[in-house]
């Protein structure tokens, strides 16, 4: 015990020495001197106790020159002041500071590519704020940033401070934009199976060309190119190249800042087609074969992992609609180098048993959610169904109200549980168009329409519009309600009144006035059945002193009480630009409901479009119609008239019975036109939007008992061929057609010549 006691006063004993020891040298270095004040100098609008609440050393603390380096860092490291001064006077710490100055305005000149708002919205600098030459190079960095996105690697941006009372200033921007950083070439290296032209297709960088003029894709844009990068992937990948990777995308500017070079390196790999193709069913109760005749890949096909994602998502919902809720079917795939083929099996498990808890919609300011949800394939407390997932993600696509759609799966409040998050970004849905125009059939003409794709944020479509033309005018408004009644069906309205001159064709004028009701609804996701009921009052006037007695005889009004059932089946792959698929309608009218005009009339017309060659596409129609008096004859204003656009060779109404002694075009009681047509690129680029096509036409019309006297109605075929070129202008698309008929009757009118302009803006 003893022993411990002493040990524990050596150890205070220890302690007391080693204290003295360090206190020795911090008074020696501080010379024993300790701070008695602390005054601030320099400060306008900063409070000095503010000042001093930065500073790491107090009155009553000596003089220790680490403290004080660090107290100036501190008030340094506020952005506070543009200069700091630390010195003692004695037992003082004198603190002098210069502030700096308040930001009272920010401006910029030189800029015309880029809006002030623009600019305003990427510098971080605001007026009253705090100036700091840091921020001020920190937002030149970001100006020049945005420039070099719009493609402007030569932008400088210079600043000017302009110093004003009270110790504020104006900071100005001065920018030169300079030229656009254009790309002067592309090159590809490694590439052996496709050509550099062939590539440069595919990126949606270009280069530059004297016809870009209204496009920026011949600008330099680093996110650009990664897109560039995953579109050679996906070409690839969709011609057999399994292997395919891009080893870099190198962008080079030239010493003068205004042209860029840039090279893509690839390495292709080898080419593989398909070799086996099978289905692996792990789930009881379910067969085969129904599955293996919605498989489309056949074997030597070059390997497409576009059909393999389509042919998944094939079976996901073939397999949910044999009641299967909960499936999981994955491709197994299989390289064999050595025979360059790529086997692939489908295997359909069961997957884990999840339902839909809820359906998140965020991003939606105008449009509201029931517009949203309506286009899911799920609704809460559903089986999870991934195919269902991506098709409702698709339908609200399809809907063209959001820039942006994004639809994600979250964890539930369970295991067996998920919620689907909807991200949307609204975009414009109403539109004001201005046209003007020529065309063959009306001459010269402008129209001018209103238009709203969601009406109310709740989906409505409506449009008003007016065209006046040489030969015809017209005022229409329309309403649409895609889901009417809370039901997958459309219904909406219509209201015309149009007149037209047809004083060439057949010697009279014609006024429609009228309107209509229409429902439709599908009745699979291909075939669409539709109702429509029309009233409609004509008026035949300014009938030609010399015109056919029988046209003479239709002089005046009439009314027409019209049902028409329509029923269509597309299965094109587009409905702006089909190359693929065919679409097939079918047009029944009844006429007698009241009314003076009694008849029906039925149509049918299709088209097959057959992809022959990159860009090269065959495309097949006919159509067909025949229309019948009930209690009475049909009146010249209900028949068929053939020729111009459905007849090229041939004017407008240029073929059918016709007075002999007058020329008038009678129309006729049935008719047939097929075409057969090839579209063909014309070695031009793509973006200039101009096609080729040769085609040709055929077809006839007449009566179903002949005329009388001087009435020729030979019912004969009639031909044409013909070449033509479209050109998707930017003031609007261009049609010229040059057609020369082969088959004719004396009678005819011809038109070898057709022409059709239009411009929206």
């Amino acid at each position: 015990m003893r022993h411990w006691i002493q040990n524990w006063l050596a150890g205070i004993a220890l302690a007391v020495l080693t204290a003295g020891v360090a206190v020795a040298p911090a008074q020696a270095q501080s010379g024993g001197a300790v701070v008695r004040d602390v005054v601030v100098e320099g400060a306008q609008r900063i409070e000095p106790e503010t000042i001093r609440s930065y500073l790491l050393i107090q009155p009553g603390d000596p003089f220790n020159p680490a403290r004080i380096d660090r107290s100036l860092k501190s008030l340094f490291a506020t952005g506070l002041f543009a200069d700091v001064a630390l010195k003692r006077q004695g037992d003082t710490l004198l603190v002098s500071v210069v502030e700096n100055p308040v930001i009272n305005r920010i401006a910029f000149e030189g800029n015309r590519k880029l809006d002030d708002e623009t600019l305003e919205t990427e510098v971080t600098l605001r007026p009253r704020v705090i100036y700091t030459r840091t921020k001020v190079q920190q937002d030149v960095q970001r100006i020049l940033t945005l420039y070099r996105r719009s493609g402007r690697f030569a932008a400088t941006v210079d600043p000017k401070v302009i110093q004003l009372p009270q110790n504020r200033v104006d900071l100005v921007f001065e920018i030169s934009e300079g030229d656009p950083t254009e790309v002067r070439n592309i090159r590809f290296i490694g590439n052996r199976e496709f050509s550099d032209s062939r590539l440069r297709e595919e990126v949606r960088t270009k280069e530059s060309r004297w016809y870009r003029f209204l496009s920026g894709d011949d600008t330099y844009d680093p996110d650009r190119l990664t897109l560039d990068r995953e579109l050679l992937r996906r070409y690839y990948l969709r011609n057999g190249f399994a292997d395919f990777r891009v080893i870099s995308a190198l962008a080079e500017l030239t010493p003068d800042r205004k042209d860029f070079f840039i090279t893509f390196t690839v390495e292709e790999g080898v080419r593989y087609q398909i070799g086996k193709v099978d289905v692996d069913i792990l789930l009881r109760d379910l067969e085969k074969e129904p599955l293996l005749d919605e498989i489309e890949i056949e074997p030597e096909d070059w390997y497409d992992f576009e059909e393999v994602d389509k042919t998944l998502e094939r079976l996901t919902d073939v397999v949910g609609n044999m009641g299967h809720a909960f499936v999981d079917i994955r491709p197994r795939v299989s390289r064999d180098r050595e025979a360059r083929t790529i086997d692939v099996v489908f295997e359909v498990a069961e997957g884990p048993r999840v339902f839909v808890e809820r359906i998140d919609i965020n991003g939606n300011v105008r449009t509201t959610d029931k517009v949203i949800r309506r286009e899911f394939k799920l609704v809460e407390g559903d089986a999870f169904n991934s195919a269902k997932m991506r098709r409702s993600r698709q339908r609200v696509q399809n809907l063209d109200f959001f820039q942006k759609v994004e639809v994600d799966r979250q964890p539930g409040s369970a295991p067996d549980k998920t919620v689907i998050s909807v991200e949307v970004e609204e975009k414009s849905t109403g539109s004001l168009s201005l046209g003007a125009g020529f065309s063959t059939t009306n001459g010269p003409m402008a129209d001018i329409g209103l238009k709203e794709r969601n009406l109310l944020g709740k989906g409505y479509n409506l449009r008003v519009g007016a065209l006046i033309a040489a030969k015809q005018s017209q005022v229409d408004m329309s309403f649409t309600d895609p889901y009417f009644l809370d039901r997958e069906m459309s219904g909406g309205f219509d209201l015309f009144h149009t007149t037209k001159d047809l004083q060439d064709s057949s010697s009279y004028d014609i006024k429609k006035t009228g309107g209509g009701l229409r429902v439709g609804y599908p009745i699979t996701e291909d075939l669409r059945q539709s109702w429509n009921y029309t009233f409609q009052l004509t008026d035949v006037t300014n009938v030609d002193d010399s015109a056919s007695s029988y046209v003479k005889s239709q002089e005046g009004k009439n009314s027409l009480s019209q049902i028409s059932h329509i029923l269509s089946y597309d299965k094109r792959d587009s409905r702006m630009s089909p190359t693929d698929g065919y679409i097939v309608r079918m047009v029944n009218d009844v006429a007698g409901l009241g009314g003076t005009s009694r008849f029906m009339r039925n149509r049918v017309n299709g088209t097959h479009y057959t992809p022959i060659a990159d860009d090269w596409v065959l495309s097949l129609s006919a159509s067909v119609g025949h229309i019948f008096g009930i209690g009475k004859d049909v009146s010249l204003t209900d028949r068929f008239f053939v020729g111009g656009d459905d007849l090229r060779g041939f004017a407008t109404a240029g073929i059918g019975p016709r007075d002999t002694s007058t020329e008038d075009a009678l129309g006729g009681e049935w008719m047939y036109t097929a075409s057969a047509e090839v579209k063909f690129p014309l070695g031009l680029p793509d973006e200039l939007g101009i096609s080729g096509r040769v085609f040709t036409d055929a077809g006839s019309s007449g009566k179903v008992e002949p005329g009388g006297a001087g009435i020729k109605d030979s019912g004969a075929l009639r031909a044409s061929i013909g070449t033509g070129v479209t050109w998707m202008s930017p003031v609007g698309p261009i049609g010229i057609d040059l057609a020369l008929p082969v088959l004719k009757e004396d009678t005819d009118v011809e038109e070898n010549f057709r022409l059709n302009f239009g411009t929206r803006f």
